[in-house]
């Protein structure tokens, strides 16, 4: 996926620096294993911890729709994997 998904008119209201941070992770977890996708992203969560990056509900709805809007079938697995982790964490 390129960067184009973060010019969508949707995100207009959510800080560049904010997006710059999520198209390098997306780059970076791209050949990841499942078993690795936790570590990874415990890590992904410290790192924006350290630079005090916090999304709200709705700039996270907001990004969902438009990756899923850009993404190719594979990259859309991707997702639904990395949301259905995501989710499973949530209702613990």
């Amino acid at each position: 996926m390129n960067n184009e998904w973060m010019k969508d008119e949707s995100l207009k209201g959510i800080a560049p620096y904010k997006l710059e941070f999520l198209q390098a992770l997306v780059f970076e977890s791209g050949n990841l294993r499942r078993d690795q996708m936790l570590p990874f992203f415990m890590a992904v969560a410290k790192r924006g911890q350290e630079k005090n990056i916090s999304f709200s509900d709705q700039e996270i709805d907001a990004i969902i729709a438009v990756l899923k809007k850009h993404a190719s079938p594979e990259e859309l697995g991707k997702m639904e994997k990395i949301l259905a982790m995501r989710g499973g964490m949530g209702s613990r």
